[in-house]
């Protein structure tokens, strides 16, 4: 089955290829050398992932013979696969690349073909050694600019210089620098450098994930969530732009590329935006805006979401459950904007239904949506219930249900239609939701096993992503015989498309991890420079100066940089250099203000910042990639989408100081009950502060009005703040009885004091999360990586396990505990959102009495507020 991008126009698939998979299209003997060595590679990293190396006792690989392999593949791939000038051919691999990506990827795979003897000489780099990492530290850096860009190379590049050319530059910056040997040595034979975190990241997990994404489009599970999307909501007033809205949300379930998102759905919903009347700049906007969100949506997220684990030291299912939220509110937002915009302009829907009865609609969505939830419901304890009854048979009896599953999805596919591959856009027809959903129920399961392995048996994501591949795969090649076997019909040669359609999956999964696999590696560079040149010790003071101690310069600072960096820098790399650089300086320094700040809530502000790189202009790709589809400016593009963005731009500060954004210390029921309603209601005032518009137009007061509702809604805790104090202080030696007490998952918050090695006394105040609620404090804290030693009658941090939960939160070893913050008893700060909902309702009757009286500046049939 074709992707949705081979339905685009040659010129966009160009743009595409040319931003994630390649600009050259080689014909014969070189396409299929190229397309056999990305099968072979996609075939070792599903391997990889799998559990049968361990189980075969065959195959098994450390991580750097892995992360070796994986980059050898991946710098091969890219000189063939990408041309090294414009104006270099297309239609065949010079000879200067064939030896290029030869001599690549044998620098690439050197430290694992020579790992025995290379282990052997730790520090002692032979002549050959440091010819081959030299070689290889080149070449990397021209794939680089050839598959990543040339900013990104030349940010490597500098980063090399700066360790070499320490001794010579300014004091603030100067330091030991490094010879040749010791620098080839550190980047190219240690995992320091090149082979560090990021490489691991994507040779481990994010390459299956892609693999993932890749095979369910080919399956067809992308043109299903458009057309679901479409089904639901084309009809409504600005409905193609929120079929862009939910369609590039689902598809960003799957996906991590901006730019592809935008080419696969934008071929449809730009043209229907424009024939709605949303203009080619506002729809390449709205379009712009839904691809790029779809890598902050769970459970896929960006690449750069799965390097959080090693960063911040928590299970990828606690960074989806971190992550939710905030995905779905700026999802709300945006679809509620596209909407306010419909009412500004007077939109009338350019889809009709037939009229059916309101009773017949709100039975037939009320029992769709009911029995959805009974349905996911019952399959959870069902399962829960196999596992508990059944012990070790449980799986082989999970994966039959699976299966008699799969059959009845199947059966609801064979009584339905098949879907149409794309949406016509010159006479688009209504089509029926729910049918729509039956004809492809099926393509959910493989999604449900994903989050199933993810959420409840808490799997590794590679793990995860393998299973869940694994039934895509078995989905793929029986799809279409089992439906034409239930509808009596034979498509000829289904077996074979089957094949076809899952060796084109393995194949795109590699094409598409090509520059990925390469940017993470040149971020090795970038990070083994910070470590070599304990650049990152300096970091702390350089952003203390410039902010001058306040937080929200800090973070305005920071959220510039992250910006800056995405108008060249990919959001994987983006995220590896800020997150190193900066994201303990967020933490050390929101600390010394008396400001705990959870590492996750930093990793999450600069993965948010670096993503909207791909908006900003002038050098957003997905920005440019829309307004080749619209036809219009890039520049105007990329600013109205800059505006949109504002609702996302926000949310990163809002959970800076209000963790609970990101369910963080939530409490019960009733309050995630309170915290999720207002979160929604706040963005959507504010989308209608930020559009000028609720039900019709505002006046100022109105506006000022919202915006207050908007901040009483996110900051509640900021006003209770100043009427009664959140913590009292502890006594020290209370804190192994406090620590016995506090819930799962939850956090003691100490204030300590010490001296840096700048001779400096400074006093912190940090929040260790604990893991399962035990009957020993001292036990739990120490789970967490902290040893705390009792002298008398002060307390002192014996030891701060490196890379411990502790160590992360920016406890020093040998300070003192002067307090221990306990929560107060103080009234909920959800007493403020009563006068936030009042001010909204104010301005809902003001606006409504204005829309009856005929005085608002639209016609009141137009400024209905009904979707």
């Amino acid at each position: 089955m074709a992707t949705d991008i081979e339905k685009a126009p040659e010129a966009l698939q160009q743009l595409v290829a040319k931003v994630d998979t390649g600009g050259r299209k080689p014909t014969g003997l070189t396409a299929g050398i190229i397309f056999s060595v990305a099968l072979i590679w996609a075939l070792f990293q599903y391997w990889y992932a799998s559990p049968l190396p361990f189980a075969l006792g065959f195959g098994i690989l450390n991580d750097t013979e892995a992360r070796a392999i994986h980059l050898g593949f991946a710098l091969f791939l890219a000189f063939l696969a990408w041309p090294a000038l414009n104006s270099s051919p297309r239609d065949h691999v010079p000879v200067l690349d064939w030896v290029l990506a030869l001599l690549a990827a044998f620098a690439g795979a050197y430290i694992m073909l020579f790992y025995a003897q290379i282990a052997t000489r730790p520090g002692q780099p032979t002549t050959m050694d440091v010819v081959v990492a030299s070689a290889g530290m080149l070449l990397l850096l021209e794939a680089t600019r050839r598959a990543v860009g040339w900013p990104m190379a030349a940010l490597a590049v500098v980063f090399v210089a700066y360790s070499m050319l320490g001794p010579w530059l300014p004091d603030v910056l100067s330091h030991r620098g490094a010879s040749l040997n010791r620098l080839v040595s550190h980047m190219w034979l240690t995992t320091e450098g090149v082979y560090g975190i990021a490489l691991g990241v994507s040779a481990g997990t994010i390459f299956v994930y892609v693999l993932f994404g890749a095979l369910l489009d080919r399956a067809g599970g992308g043109n299903y969530m458009m057309q679901v999307s479409f089904a639901a909501l084309g009809h409504l007033r600005g409905g193609p732009a929120k079929v862009a809205v939910v369609s590039s949300a689902l598809n960003g379930m799957i996906s991590g590329s901006s730019v592809s998102n935008v080419v696969s759905g934008g071929i449809f919903t730009i043209p229907l935006m424009k024939k709605a009347g949303y203009g080619g700049v506002k729809a390449g906007a709205i379009e712009t805006m839904s691809s790029v969100d779809g890598q902050i949506m769970p459970p896929v997220m960006g690449a750069a979401a799965f390097l959080m684990v090693e960063y911040v030291g928590i299970p990828y299912s606690d960074i989806v459950r971190h992550a939710f939220l905030p995905a779905i509110l700026s999802y709300l937002g945006l679809f509620y904007i596209v909407h306010l915009e419909a009412l500004k302009m007077g939109m009338q829907p350019i889809i009709r239904r037939e009229p059916k009865p309101l009773r017949d609609r709100v039975l037939r969505n009320a029992f769709g949506i009911s029995g959805s939830i009974i349905v996911i419901g019952s399959l959870y304890y069902l399962f829960e219930g196999m596992k508990a009854m059944l012990g070790g048979a449980a799986p082989y009896v999970i994966a039959l249900a699976v299966m008699v599953l799969y059959g009845v999805c199947l059966h609801q596919a064979a009584r339905s239609p098949d879907l149409a591959q794309d949406i016509d856009i010159d006479h688009p027809k209504a089509l029926d939701t729910w049918p729509t959903v039956r004809a492809g129920l099926h393509f959910l399961i493989p999604i449900g096993t994903l989050i199933w392995c993810l959420m409840v048996e808490e799997m590794s994501p590679a793990l995860a992503a393998f299973w869940a591949a694994t039934i895509l795969v078995v989905l793929m090649l029986s799809q279409r015989p089992l439906i034409d076997w239930l509808r009596r019909t034979r498509t000829p040669d289904a077996w074979h498309e089957g094949w076809r359609s899952v060796v084109d999956g393995f194949h795109d999964g590699s094409r598409n991890m090509i520059g990925i696999g390469v940017a993470t590696a040149t971020a090795g560079i970038i990070v083994g420079g910070i470590t070599l040149t304990g650049l990152g010790l300096r970091m702390t003071e350089f952003v203390e100066f410039v902010s001058q101690g306040n937080v929200i310069v800090m973070l305005l600072f920071i959220a510039f940089s992250c910006l800056v960096l995405g108008l060249g820098v990919p959001t994987t790399a983006n995220y590896v250099l800020v997150a190193t650089l900066m994201a303990p300086v967020v933490v050390d320094l929101g600390a010394r203000s008396g400001l705990v700040i959870p590492l996750i809530a930093v990793h999450l502000f600069v993965f948010y910042y670096g993503i909207m790189g791909d908006i900003t202009p002038p050098v957003g790709l997905a920005t440019f990639a829309a307004a080749a589809i619209s036809g219009e400016d890039a520049i105007e593009t990329g600013i109205q989408g800059s505006i949109y963005a504002l609702r996302t731009v926000i949310l990163p500060f809002i959970w800076i100081f209000n963790p609970q954004l990101l369910l963080i210390d939530v409490g019960g029921a009733f309050s995630f009950f309170c915290i999720v309603s207002a979160s929604i209601l706040a963005t959507l005032l504010f989308a209608a502060v930020t559009m000028h518009w609720f039900r019709i137009r505002n006046r100022w007061w109105e506006t000022a009005a919202l915006l207050v509702a908007v901040i009483l809604l996110f900051r509640p805790d900021f006003f209770m703040d100043q009427l009664a104090p959140e913590y009292r202080d502890a006594k020290p030696a209370e804190v192994f009885e406090i620590a016995r007490n506090v819930d799962s998952d939850g956090r003691v918050v100490m204030v300590t004091r010490g001296t840096t090695l700048e001779g400096r006394e400074i006093v912190k105040t940090v929040a260790v999360q604990l893991g399962d609620k035990g009957p020993e404090g001292r036990k739990r804290l120490a789970d967490a990586g902290l040893q705390l030693v009792p002298l008398g009658d002060t307390l002192q941090i014996g030891q701060a396990k490196f890379g411990s939960r502790a160590a992360k939160a920016g406890v020093e070893q040998g300070w003192d505990v002067t307090a221990i913050k306990v929560p107060t008893d103080r009234p909920t700060p959800h007493w403020f959102y009563l006068p936030a909902l009042l001010l909204a309702l104010l301005v809902w009757w003001s606006q409504g009495r204005r829309m009856h009286r005929g005085s608002g500046p639209v016609p009141p049939t137009m400024a209905a507020s009904s979707f």
